[in-house]
């Protein structure tokens, strides 16, 4: 019998049923801007389907339920045999093979592949961001492999494919293969050099034996792995096969599953090696070296990762205002909920144009372009991942109590939102990686100052924000305890002249004004009230 105490009305719809991509005008802008004529139509027709599938009911649901079981290890089988491994729930699968079919993997090979990849990452992120994990870390390995053709040739197709093939089995059986990563240790942690895990060569030229643990090693169920190790040589990576190639499994003991925060769908583990049976990649003694632009891969993924967090949370802030009503009028008419919620969008904009600009220069790849990855990268990395929490926080808020319910699904964006901060290194690692290429690289920061005086005259805020942060790069003296400062001041101007170069006017007023002329508070909601605030929202509403 139905209860008659109460009509429910004045209750927001679900946030279904539409297509992330094409309603996030910020990400689509940035993908017509990057994508050379020839290909834009087919790069938007993808994308656009990501984005319908991501918008789905159903692909919604399996990112629940995935995240409500997260994933089980089985060490034993019945008969007391070691088999480690890690058994997911099926919507799990279900999401990791959307993700490979998407071509999250495959971007170094096609046009315009990292930025089509980039915003595809974006998307499928605000489904359910744990199997964004095993997708960025085979992404990853791909220039890492590179450094040893006959490695490349054997993996690069498997790890570039399209298709998902969740089976153990050796590689070479398989159409697509994923890759994990183990770098760090117990006692060791951002620092990799010092590893304990040992690398005894083999009588086969390339083969070594290992013996060691690693903390933390993603995605345990992948097909193989990149490893640091101390070779004879010095710190050398190496690559670890699941299954080694006459179908037996290669010594891998899976000791534990991290209970964590967030990532929950996603297995992260602490690994035992006891001769174990491994590849060298690379030359000994050039581990970090080899390993170099995988971690840039990996960081530029975060920024990705971040900036979907952030675009889910306002997406799913300014829909929940939209539709609810509070004092006689919808919450985005209140003056105050609009500043909020336009506070919370310049955020989201910036990290989606700023990481969608340094795609493109992984696609560019010449000289300058790379220069500018060098600094740019880690100051992105560490500023947009520092801002991820604040806005999924300030973000639930908008909801009020029910923001703070499981069902909202704003918790699990919470949850979520410190790791791309914490992962490949935290922010002073990535503060003090900013400092070592100002130092020792030149060329990185000409690149980057080429890059922002391309909006030179625009805004006489971010000019102003420009010529201080010069005064302050000319004096070096002490720089690392003032480090995270400058690095702040590195991201926004570059944020700051994307958007004044491509942003609509009223966003980058907004943002010029807050973040670079310092007409803002500390906290969201600060923005000065004579701007146009409506524009801003109604930009950030996601209705495609």
């Amino acid at each position: 019998m139905a209860g008659s105490t109460h009509t429910v009305t004045n209750q927001v719809p679900p946030l279904v049923g539409y297509d992330v991509f094409t309603a996030d005008r910020a990400l689509a802008a940035a993908v017509e801007r990057h994508v050379e004529p020839g290909s834009r139509e087919e790069v938007l027709a993808e994308l656009s389907a990501l984005g319908r599938t991501s918008g789905s009911a159903q692909v919604q649901e399996w990112g629940v339920h995935a995240n409500e079981n997260p994933p089980r290890l089985r060490t034993h089988d019945r008969y007391g045999n070691r088999v480690d491994e890690v058994e997911f729930h099926p919507s799990w699968h279900r999401l990791l093979g959307k993700g490979v079919s998407a071509g999250l993997t495959a971007a170094w090979d096609r046009p315009a592949g990292h930025v089509r990849r980039a915003a595809a990452f974006v998307v499928w992120t605000q489904v359910e961001a744990g199997n964004g994990c095993p997708l960025s870390m085979t992404h990853a390995a791909v220039p890492a492999l590179r450094t040893d053709p006959e490695l490349a040739a054997e993996w690069e197709p498997r790890l570039t494919s399209m298709v998902y093939d969740r089976e153990l089995r050796p590689a070479h059986l398989k159409a697509g293969a994923l890759f994990g990563m183990a770098m760090t240790e117990k006692q060791g942690g951002s620092d990799v050099r010092a590893n304990t895990t040992s690398a005894r060569p083999l009588a086969q030229d390339g083969t070594y034996e290992l013996t060691g643990h690693k903390w933390f090693c993603s995605a345990p169920m992948s097909d193989g792995f990149l490893v640091l190790a101390q070779a004879p040589g010095g710190l050398t990576c190496f690559l670890v096969p699941r299954v080694l190639q006459d179908g037996t499994r290669n010594v891998f003991l899976i000791q534990r599953l991290k209970d964590k925060l967030g990532n929950r769908s996603n297995a992260s583990a602490e690994v035992e090696f006891d001769g174990t049976w491994a590849r060298r990649v690379g030359e000994e003694g050039r581990g970090v070296r080899t390993i170099i632009e995988m971690v840039a891969a990996t960081r530029l993924d975060c920024v990705l990762g971040s900036a979907g967090l952030m675009r889910q949370a306002v997406a799913q802030a300014v829909h929940h205002c939209s539709h609810r009503e509070a004092f006689g009028s919808k919450l985005t008419d209140k003056p105050l909920m609009r500043n909020v919620l336009a506070d919370l969008a310049l955020e989201s904009e910036a990290a989606t144009t700023l990481g969608l600009r340094l795609a493109a220069a992984c696609d560019d790849g010449g000289e300058q372009e790379r220069a500018l990855l060098r600094i740019a990268v880690p100051a992105a990395k560490y500023w947009v991942t520092k801002r991820c929490p604040a806005v999924a926080v300030e973000a639930a808020e908008c909801l009020g109590g029910n923001g703070y319910v499981e069902e909202s699904g704003m918790p699990r964006l919470v949850r979520e939102s410190p790791l791309n901060s914490i992962w490949e290194g935290a922010g002073n690692v990535q503060a003090l990686d900013v400092l070592r290429a100002l130092q020792r690289e030149p060329a990185a920061l000409d690149a980057y100052l080429r890059e922002v005086g391309q909006a030179r005259g625009a805004d006489h805020r971010l000019d102003g924000a420009v010529k201080d942060l010069l005064t302050e790069l000319a004096d070096l003296e002490g720089v690392e305890g003032r480090a995270r400062r400058l690095v702040e001041r590195l991201a926004l101007v570059l944020q700051g002249s994307l958007l004044v170069r491509f942003a609509p006017p009223q966003v980058a007023d907004a943002f010029c004004a807050a973040r670079l002329g310092g007409d803002g508070g500390a906290a969201f909601g600060t923005l000065p009230h004579t701007l146009d605030l409506a524009s801003v929202v109604e930009r950030a509403r996601p209705v495609s």
